[in-house]
């Protein structure tokens, strides 16, 4: 009867490969900040919490948005001179009895307003996107963590808040590297019960720590609940 035990057994770990993984959220973004300045407002209330369209983190940006004003204003000065400049040119260079000197300056007159010109739109560019990581929004993600509050000054790198993206789960399993080409084309099992799930990814590079197995990654659509303990066979 031991001897029938043990040959069930064997049959069985032929035809099935059993592991235990946690099913956590498919993606987590670790957000923090490209600029500098005071946090004046933070969206404590929705940590915990999915987001619709929610601000989490807004950053003081009074003198980007007084510079973005004078720029434009700027813009439309320059713009106004570089007509008249090249207009100005333009009459000169038919007069045959100026120098050519003279064209010549007038010339640079222009040129110099289109690279001012040229900068000003730089420098607005880099206003706006400023502006824009100034302000952080969030929508159809969770918001695991906040972690400054009003009043803090950040500089860039500075930790803001992680999200999660709860849309789909994923089982994170080590398989041994010789048996993962049999795992491919069988049924994958979760907690007993048949899926139609398929591996999502296996990295082909053995794991630092794991240094005998590839990583195998499962994504599950929809899960109700993460962070549980998942029992993942394949038969």
């Amino acid at each position: 009867m031991k001897f029938i035990s043990l040959m069930l057994m064997f049959v069985a770990s032929a035809f099935s490969s059993e592991y235990y993984a946690k099913l956590e959220p498919v993606q987590t973004y670790i957000i923090k900040s490209s600029v500098n300045g005071k946090v004046i407002y933070s969206n404590e209330k929705i940590e915990g919490f999915m987001s619709n369209n929610s601000t989490i983190i807004e950053i003081d940006n009074f003198v980007e948005n007084v510079e973005l004003k004078q720029i434009k204003n700027k813009l439309s000065f320059v713009l106004r001179m570089l007509k008249i400049e090249e207009q100005n040119y333009k009459r000169l260079n038919k007069v045959k009895t100026r120098s050519a000197f003279d064209k010549d300056a007038q010339l640079l007159k222009s040129l110099n307003l289109e690279s001012t010109r040229a900068d000003l739109l730089i420098r607005q560019a880099t206003l706006k996107d400023v502006l824009e990581n100034k302000k952080l929004i969030e929508n159809k993600r969770y918001i695991y963590n906040i972690n400054v509050k009003k009043g803090d000054y950040v500089t860039p790198g500075t930790l803001l808040y992680e999200t999660k993206d709860l849309s789909k789960g994923k089982l994170e399993i080590f398989v041994p590297i010789n048996e993962v080409q049999s795992l491919k084309n069988k049924t994958i099992y979760l907690d007993n019960e048949k899926t139609n799930l398929k591996i999502d990814k296996i990295f082909k590079v053995a794991h630092s720590k794991h240094i005998s197995s590839y990583k195998v990654d499962i994504v599950v659509d929809n899960p109700k609940i993460f962070s549980r303990l998942v029992k993942i066979e394949f038969k």
